[in-house]
């Protein structure tokens, strides 16, 4: 199967409305700070658990207004959507990335990143940023893996929240450097 990686249109609007599913809490990424900058490492959770963001119901307009969306589609079937968002600083957001169940670990992510890069690079854009809960060890991993670097914890967002307990890792990826 090919799967085509372009910008979100008002064609294809409803793929905007693809919907969040369930991913795994498999352990926490336990992040530090000390005289030779962010430190990390992983606690596997006893039990893994899983969890379902909220859905979003995104608009193009203001999606528009702030950045673009990408979409990876399987023919016409959206299996992966990337928020992104301007920043003022030359980096981008990335506000919001998912890829249905079945069509996860097969390089999607990594697709829609890197497309997402190159329409920020077109546009003077030289890193990337996003933010991961610490307890999705998944998506930790793969920002990892692809060379972003932790620039920041937070661990007070959610302390009135259903979630209290749980925290932000905030990275950045170089993109003069080549890395994606």
């Amino acid at each position: 199967m090919t799967i085509e990686i372009r910008r979100i249109t008002a064609l294809e609007e409803t793929a905007l409305q693809m919907p969040n599913q369930p991913f795994p809490l498999l352990g926490q990424l336990l992040v530090t700070r000390d005289e030779n900058g962010w430190q990390h490492h992983e606690q596997l959770a006893k039990k893994t658990t899983w969890q379902t963001f909220p859905e979003e119901h995104y608009q193009l307009a203001p999606i528009d207004q702030a950045g673009f969306a990408l979409g990876a589609f399987n023919q016409n079937e959206c299996v992966g959507l990337a928020i992104f968002e301007w920043r003022w600083n030359h980096d981008l957001y990335l506000a919001d990335l998912k890829v249905a169940t079945t069509w996860r670990q097969q390089g999607i992510g990594r697709q829609l990143l890197r497309a997402g890069a190159r329409l920020g690079q077109e546009r003077g854009v030289r890193g990337l940023t996003t933010i991961a809960q610490d307890d999705n060890l998944n998506a930790n991993r793969f920002y990892l893996a692809l060379g972003f670097t932790i620039g920041g914890f937070n661990d007070h967002d959610y302390r009135f929240t259903t979630q209290a307990g749980k925290g932000d890792v905030y990275y950045y990826l170089d993109l003069t450097a080549g890395l994606l």
